[in-house]
C-alpha cells in the first residue's frame, strides 16, 4: 500500500448488538471500515486488510478458528489491534494474561484506578490521551519480549502486569492489544468510555465525547498501514 492509497481496514466480530452499534457508529465512516462478521467470515476475507480491529467480547471459538488468518495481518506488515474479554493470550504467541476484577467507577468514587502509563516517549501518545486507555480493565498481561508496555497497573506500590501494550517486534507490523471492552462499553452506553473512538488512531479526547477523524503525523506512524487517507490529506 501507498501513502496515497485508501486502506483496507477490518472489523472483525461475531454480530453481539454493541459490536453492530459501534460499527454503524458514524464516527467511524472515514474508516470505511470492511465487515467481517467472523462466522461467515474466510480466509479470503483477510487477506487484502492493511489493518484489522478485533471487536472485544468475540466469540473465543470463532477467534481461534480464524487466529491463522488474524494473525497474518500483522505477519504481512499491517496493524492488528486486539480489543479486551478475547482470550487473546489463547492465539496469540508468548502471551500470558491473569484476570483481575473491573473497577468500573473508580472515577466516582475517588479511587486510585492504579493504571499508570508507560514508554511516555512512544509515538503512539500523539494519539492517545490519558483517559482514554485508563477507564477501566479487565485484567492484566504479561507481554512478549520485546512489546513496548503502554498501560500497567499497580498493586500494593509494584506493578503487576500491563494492561495495555503495543508488539512491533515478533512480527513486521504492529500488534496492539488492550484489556479494555470499547465496543461493549460504548455500544451499551454503560458507562463514560470515549462513546465514538473505538479505534486505537482516533485519541485525545474525554470521556463521552464524540471525536472527528484523528490527526496523523506526518508520513508513515505506528498506525501507517491502517491511517484513513482523509486524515493524511488534514
Amino acid at each position: 500500500m501507498t501513502p496515497a492509497s485508501t486502506p483496507n481496514i477490518g472489523f472483525a466480530h461475531t454480530g453481539t448488538g454493541s459490536q453492530l452499534r459501534t460499527l454503524a457508529d458514524p464516527a467511524l465512516r472515514p474508516y470505511r471500515l470492511v465487515d467481517l462478521y467472523l462466522p461467515d467470515a474466510t480466509t479470503a476475507d483477510f487477506a487484502a486488510l492493511d489493518g484489522l480491529l478485533v471487536a472485544d467480547r468475540s466469540h473465543p471459538r470463532l477467534l481461534m478458528r480464524h487466529a491463522a488468518a488474524i494473525r497474518a495481518v500483522a505477519e504481512r506488515g499491517g496493524t492488528l489491534v486486539v480489543f479486551g474479554e478475547n482470550s487473546a493470550h489463547e492465539w496469540l504467541p508468548d502471551l500470558q494474561w491473569q484476570p483481575r476484577p473491573t473497577n468500573f467507577w473508580w472515577w466516582r468514587t475517588g479511587e486510585d484506578s492504579g493504571m499508570r502509563r508507560r514508554s511516555l516517549e512512544h509515538p503512539i501518545w500523539d494519539f492517545l490521551s490519558e483517559r482514554s486507555v485508563i477507564w477501566h480493565h479487565h485484567g492484566i498481561f504479561r507481554p512478549p519480549d520485546g512489546a513496548v508496555p503502554l498501560v500497567a497497573l499497580q498493586e500494593d506500590g509494584a506493578e503487576a502486569g500491563v494492561t495495555t501494550f503495543l508488539d512491533e517486534s515478533s512480527t513486521p507490523g504492529a500488534i496492539l492489544v488492550t484489556t479494555m471492552d470499547r465496543a461493549t462499553t460504548m455500544g451499551r452506553d454503560s458507562c463514560p468510555a470515549p462513546r465514538s473512538c473505538s479505534t486505537a488512531c482516533c485519541g485525545g479526547q474525554t470521556p463521552g465525547s464524540r471525536c472527528a477523524p484523528p490527526r496523523c503525523a506526518r508520513g508513515w506512524s505506528w498506525w501507517s498501514r491502517a491511517c484513513p487517507a482523509a486524515c493524511r490529506r488534514r
